[in-house]
């Protein structure tokens, strides 16, 4: 039996458990003890290496479970494999268990069949808020106060913890009480950093920090409303709703009109963490190694869940033009992918962004592989103005001393991106000239650029062209 789990403690109760139940004796073994037995006095001499301990469980009647701590370094030894297996083979006479636990493990294809895995459930909603109570008792019974929280920042703390063993549960509960003795918005983002540490570190799956607000997202009001009317669904039905959790959008657009931006504000919109999946850290050399990657990925994504996945640009991941040139991969990348998408139970909201939408393969974009798809076109007059007033107010300039309508007219054609940069270049041209901003030299800048929708004119018609009868307008 293979076991993959971190809680060794946990584990070992269990296996006793059981032993006491079926009347069997429980052995350890560890590279540093040895193999010695549970709450007895016996050892077995000289069995620090683990070719020495399995010798010794073949040669033993005993009806017995042997519990194997951290040995996944060693199973691939062709000796120890070897014996592994003659002792398995064997149990038709001798009922002996051989059990390994460690935080991860691969099993050889020579045991694979032979081979049951177990994985120890993680607590519940219900069990983590039962712990948090314990936490908070034993800290009034040692400072004497009480800790202070709302059940707002409860339930977030909750949702949060999810995930994790009761150990790491446990551990962090005491992180957020320790300082104050109370639980904050700011003890809620300590946690999931850390969370993300646990589960999530090492992986392509990076935790995007400084989220902004929908409030910072010009336009897109169609997508707006679509995001609200789905928040309360998303965060937590009633069991009795018949409404399934949406489970994410795709947005194609030109480059530079807000895709990313909107990715990151719907995280920000539900006060959810944002994790973005990098591609270009998922591709591997080594054959199995980027499959491998993107099953890591997404089983963290899971477990840091309720959040949102963004995959940037998802066209380069999983591009239908790849064929056999990638060796394959692409196509497996695009099974894993799919398969995630279809049977997932978590709360993970899937934002993908793409801007050449021939490259995506037919698959993805059947409809239930996303919720929605939108497309995200260049804003306009209105929408401009409003963004000429996002930037300049995030470039710390009064929207009210500029002509916000002239603007827009100068900047027709532009994108969010290329509007802000307008900004920028102008701020550049005052601080050299010691001048304060104007409008004016605002729109010296927009009319020196020459934008995306003039240079790629073609393709962003084209672009336009298909979206107009296959996706929903994100305005």
């Amino acid at each position: 039996m293979l076991i993959e789990s971190h809680e060794e403690a946990k584990v070992l109760q269990l296996l006793e458990r059981f032993c006491l139940m079926q009347e069997r004796r429980l052995w350890r073994w560890s590279v540093t003890e040895g193999l010695k037995q549970v709450n007895g006095i016996e050892a077995a001499y000289n069995t620090t290496q683990i070719v020495d301990a399995l010798r010794h469980i073949e040669k033993s009647p005993a009806n017995a479970i042997y519990l194997f701590l951290d040995a996944h370094k060693f199973v691939e030894d062709p000796v120890v494999l070897r014996q592994i297996r003659d002792i398995v083979s064997r149990n038709e006479w001798t009922h002996r268990m051989l059990v390994f636990l460690s935080p991860r493990m691969e099993v050889p294809e020579e045991l694979s069949r032979m081979t049951a895995r177990f994985r120890p459930s993680l607590p519940d909603a219900k069990r983590v808020g039962e712990i948090l109570n314990e936490e908070a008792r034993g800290y009034r019974e040692k400072t004497g106060e009480q800790v202070k929280a709302t059940r707002e920042a409860l339930n977030v703390l909750v949702q949060h913890l999810g995930g994790l063993t009761e150990e790491d549960v446990r551990r962090l509960a005491r992180t957020a009480m320790r300082d104050d003795g109370a639980i904050t918005a700011g003890d809620v983002a300590t946690i999931l950093k850390a969370k993300h540490d646990m589960l999530a570190a090492g992986s392509a799956l990076a935790l995007e920090t400084g989220v902004p607000d929908i409030d910072q997202l010009g336009g897109l009001a169609g997508l707006k409303r679509w995001l609200k009317v789905r928040r309360e669904i998303f965060m937590g039905a009633a069991p009795s709703s018949p409404l399934p959790a949406p489970k994410g959008v795709l947005l194609l657009g030109v480059q530079g009109a807000g895709k990313s931006l909107a990715a990151k504000c719907i995280a920000g919109a539900w006060q959810l963490p944002l994790f973005r999946m990098d591609f270009g850290a998922l591709y591997q050399k080594y054959h199995g190694e980027t499959e491998r990657n993107v099953r890591e990925a997404l089983a963290a994504a899971d477990a840091m869940s309720p959040c949102v996945l963004w995959m940037d640009e998802i066209e380069k991941g999983v591009a239908a033009d790849a064929g056999d040139s990638d060796g394959g991969v692409s196509r497996r990348v695009l099974g894993t992918l799919l398969t995630w998408m279809n049977e997932r139970a978590s709360r993970v909201f899937l934002v993908a962004t793409a801007n050449d939408i021939s490259r995506l393969p037919p698959e993805m974009l059947r409809k239930g592989r996303f919720d929605e798809i939108f497309f995200v076109d260049l804003p306009q007059a209105a929408v401009r103005e409003e963004i000429l007033r996002i930037h300049l107010r995030r470039n710390k300039q009064d929207p009210a001393a500029f002509d916000a309508p002239r603007l827009s007219v100068a900047s027709e054609g532009f994108s969010g991106a290329e509007i802000e940069q307008s900004i920028v270049a102008a701020l550049y041209e005052a601080h050299a000239e010691k001048k304060p901003l104007d409008t004016d030299a605002i729109e010296r800048e927009m009319k020196r650029t020459r934008p995306l929708s003039v240079v790629m004119a073609e393709k962003v018609a084209e672009l336009r062209a298909w979206a107009r009868e296959r996706t929903v307008p994100a305005d």
